[in-house]
């Protein structure tokens, strides 16, 4: 199992933690990964640290998709992977229908749909092996569609990029974890219990049952963000932890449309979330992170002291899980990740 570090993206004021990125570079970490939400975006961050490292890999987690079109995308995966000679690690996500029609202003769309269409795109733009085109519900390449001058024409890549570039998609749906499993090379859950595989490598196989691209099952890889919080005081360490645990489950996403919602009641929290969503929607996110049961943070996160966290990290040593995607309060929490995995 390999450790990756997770950056995020940037609070009110850009800034980037690189004594942690340097950090986890020196102790044999093998990648780094941004994010993008409404603020900072992921592939500037990306390259900056791309300069300051010599060895670890460089992921994006996630880009969204609505966000950018497939060729665009293709081309900032080229750049980063090239500039870093061959670090890059793309990592895709549909967003959800707040974020993307209520910032980015275009249509949800269909995401499984737009997903397959996405990597088909990027993977024939990595190719080289012809000139773009493509007829799909989301895309059209070249667009004749209306408002067009007629004059687009098929293109093939000026940068000769790397055709191989690894891409995982983010999804926690039985749905999206299949899309993944058809077309992609690795899943990025944003939360997962290591001991409830069965909510996810069911959904893999089901999806590389369908790939026609000969790709070997043992190769796909699953890299949960999993945060750490090392600390002596246990209540003190699971507090952050249940605030993000309320926001998604209670706040991301309308009532009926909460993708993560709808993941905590599949683990086991019905009640839970039915109770955290009905408080943080009321405008009470204190009461809904107060119900928060610690059995989910225990078995989403590492939490505690140096010894317990060693304790825990035996629960992720299963089969199927190939890397943690680490958020870590400290460097002390890196290197006692460290110890007990590299």
């Amino acid at each position: 199992m390999k450790l990756g570090m997770m950056v995020g993206y940037s609070g009110g004021q850009m800034s980037i933690n690189t004594d942690m990125v340097l950090e986890a570079e020196r102790l044999g970490y093998d990648s780094v990964w941004t994010a993008e939400a409404y603020g900072s975006d992921a592939a500037t961050p990306l390259a900056y640290i791309a300069a300051i490292t010599e060895r670890i890999k460089l992921g994006t987690a996630i880009f969204q998709m609505p966000a950018r079109t497939p060729a665009m995308t293709a081309m900032t995966a080229m750049t980063i992977d090239g500039l870093s000679n061959g670090r890059f690690i793309l990592g895709l996500g549909p967003s959800g229908p707040q974020v993307v029609e209520g910032w980015h202003g275009v249509p949800y769309g269909r995401p499984l749909t737009r997903t397959k269409e996405y990597i088909q795109i990027v993977r024939n733009i990595l190719s080289r092996e012809g000139p773009l085109e493509h007829r799909g519900f989301h895309y059209e390449i070249p667009f004749l569609g209306e408002g067009s001058t007629g004059l687009g024409k098929p293109l093939k890549s000026i940068l000769r990029g790397r055709a191989d570039i690894p891409i995982f998609t983010a999804s926690i749906g039985p749905k999206g974890i299949l899309c993944s499993g058809e077309v992609a090379d690795g899943l990025l859950p944003v939360w997962m219990d290591p001991q409830k595989m069965n909510l996810i490598e069911p959904y893999i196989d089901e999806g590389f049952a369908l790939r026609s691209d000969g790709k070997a099952r043992e190769s796909f890889r699953v890299a949960p963000f999993v945060t750490c919080i090392l600390g002596d005081d246990l209540e003190n360490c699971r507090t952050p932890i249940k605030g993000m645990l309320s926001l998604y489950i209670g706040g991301m996403g309308a009532r009926g449309k909460n993708f993560y919602n709808d993941y905590a009641r599949r683990m086991g929290y019905d009640v839970e979330a039915d109770e955290i969503q009905d408080l943080y929607l009321a405008g009470d996110k204190i009461g809904a992170a107060k119900k928060v049961p610690d059995s989910l943070v225990d078995e989403v996160a590492l939490v505690g002291s140096s010894d317990r966290i060693r304790d825990q990290i035996d629960r992720w040593r299963v089969k199927g899980i190939s890397e943690l995607l680490i958020t870590a309060n400290n460097k002390s929490a890196l290197r006692v990740l460290a110890e007990s995995v590299l």
